[in-house]
Parts: structure tokens; sequence; C-alpha cells
């Protein structure tokens, strides 16, 4: 059982380092705070983020930010047709030693770093996309019947343009589940437009102050574990899942008419898993209610699939489960 004291005061210096990291990234990437946030908590809470952004708008400025700010090692990937999954994770080249015989050598591929943008993942086919998604999930790559596990934190930020489909291979509903957010990165405005010119083109590159590293994220994924979650909180969260579901007695009209099939159990995980990172960032040690809301189009939006009505209506999957939630009270009706 956690000293509640203790426990309190590790959540106002996990506040106070948090607002130090969206600070940090404050002085170079210019608007987005919704889309900061999102990755600042992925990245807290152990999971994946995959941006959808038209190119231009600091996807991968983001990204190489936050590794300086955190001090991890980045390293970036390309995504194309030809790209194989041995360019990703490795491959076995021979060797000559020192005695003229010859050895095999794992050499290793980008994978093997802790911050990871891949850039355009839907540009690569799907026996690379797995390669990528597999080794994101597990932790680990084998290769000649060994296994190499990665070096922790480790974070993957894929991105995907939505106005270029042709030539493309769209994630698979079930791998796009892997990913505990998806976050739409919208067009700056006029204000957020000038200020990057500003900062960009008319003044000198900012200096990101370095804040924490890898050791300390580990222990902020710890204190996570401690963070108090009731048991009226745990069963609304799953209450907000079951809603997606057109089929489940907690599901309102519009989902019944245009959801095909809603969020899977990974969704309950990853709401609680932010929640108590929303929490911590707020100073507390406990989840409310508000705080498994707060992440609801960015944890429910990708794993809930439109049936044919759905799609001729161009529904928006965010707004659509954003407004089932809403119809979900907060205590269980008996």
């Amino acid at each position: 059982m956690s000293d509640p004291t203790q426990l309190q005061a590790e959540a106002q210096q996990f506040r106070t380092d948090f607002q130090k990291l969206r600070e940090a990234v404050g002085t170079v990437i210019v608007g987005q705070q919704r889309v900061v946030e999102g990755v600042l908590t992925a990245v807290v809470a152990g999971g994946n983020v995959l941006l959808e952004g038209v190119p231009g708008l600091g996807k991968t400025e983001l990204v190489k930010t936050l590794s300086r700010a955190l001090t991890l090692d980045f390293r970036r990937i390309q995504f194309t047709p030809d790209l194989m999954p041995a360019d990703i994770v490795g491959t076995n080249v021979m060797t000559a030693g020192p005695d003229g015989r010859y050895n095999f050598e794992f050499r290793r591929g980008p994978i093997f770093t802790q911050l990871l943008l891949a850039d355009e993942i839907n540009r690569a086919t799907p026996k690379t996309q797995s390669a990528l998604l597999e080794t994101m999930q597990e932790g680990s790559v084998t290769a000649a019947g060994t296994t190499y596990v990665l070096q922790q934190p480790f974070f993957v930020l894929a991105t995907q343009n939505p106005l270029e489909q042709e030539g493309t291979y769209p994630l698979p509903e079930a791998q796009l589940d892997r990913f505990m957010f998806k976050l739409n990165v919208p067009f700056l405005n006029r204000a957020e437009l000038n200020e990057m010119v500003r900062r960009t083109t008319l003044g000198g590159g900012a200096d990101v102050p370095k804040i924490m590293d890898g050791a300390r994220i580990l222990a902020l994924r710890a204190i996570l574990e401690k963070v108090v979650v009731a048991d009226p909180i745990r069963d609304y969260a799953v209450r907000l899942v079951l809603c997606t579901h057109p089929e489940a007695v907690e599901s309102g009209d519009d989902v019944k008419r245009f959801v095909k099939w809603g969020a899977s159990p990974r969704a309950v995980q990853a709401l609680i898993r932010a929640a108590r990172e929303r929490a911590l960032a707020e100073g507390r040690a406990h989840v409310a209610f508000e705080d498994v809301r707060h992440f609801v189009p960015e944890v429910l939006g990708h794993r809930v699939l439109l049936n044919y009505d759905g799609l001729a209506e161009n529904l928006s999957v965010p707004a659509l489960v954003v407004d089932a939630g809403k119809a979900v009270p907060e205590e269980a009706v008996a």
C-alpha cells in the first residue's frame, strides 16, 4: 500500500516535470497544444502514436525537439514501397575474422533507438509495416533465432498523409489498434503561422533545455502504476468503450445506426493509462471522471469502424465517439 503523502508529493513533482517538458517543446513547436499533450502523454505512459496531417506542420520537428528535451536517441525512417523489413530491424551479414574465417554478424537497423519517427508509414508494404508494428508491440527483435531487446524507453511516432492515397497501403484496423493514440494535426491559424515564420525564418533556432533522461521517464512510469483508480472510474472507462459497440446495451442510436464494430479491450487499457497520466499532470494522485473523458477521441477514434451508412454519410469517427461518450452517465445504472 503506497503512502498517500509520498504519492501526493510524487504527483506534484510529476506535474512540475511534465510542465517543464511542455514548455521545452513549446520553445520550438508553435501551437498544436493538443498534439503536444497527446505525444507527451503517450511517451510517459509507454504508448505509441500515429500522427495524421499534411506535410509541413512540424511533425518531424516535434519528435526531434522531444528527443533533445528528453536526451534520448532519435532516428527517422522514411517509408517507401521498396523498403524491406531487414532495412528496419537489421540483418545478418557475413564478415571475415582475423583468422580468415567467415562469421555471421547481426547489423542492427534503425529500429534500435529510443525515439523512432516512422514517416509516412502507409507508403510501405504490409510486410514491412508488420515488421515495425510487431517490434513496436514486443519491444524486441528476433533475428536468426536470437532475440535482441530494445532499450527502454522506446517510443514510435508514425505519420501518414491524409491527402495522397495513390500508391499507399493503409494500415489494417488490427494494426491501428496497436497505437495508443491517433492524433490529427490541424493546420496553423494566422497568428501561429506568423509566429512560426518569425521563429524559423526571421530568428535563430531556440535552444531546447534538457529536462529528463530515460531513467527518469521509467521512474515516472512506475509512479503511474500507483495512481488510484476507483472501481466506479474503471467501470466508467469500460462503459465508454462498450458504448461504441452497436450490439451493446450502452450504445446509443447513432452508434447502432452507423457503426460496424466498436473499440477493442486495448482501448480500455489506453483510457486508464492516459487518465492516470493526466491526473498526475494535474498534480493529483487519483483519477477523476474528466481524466477518462479527456482523451476519448484520441483513444477511440481510430478503433471504431463505420458501416456502409456511416461511410456514406462521411461521418467523423472522433466526433461520433465523443457524442456517444457524452450520453454515458458517470454513475452506472443498476
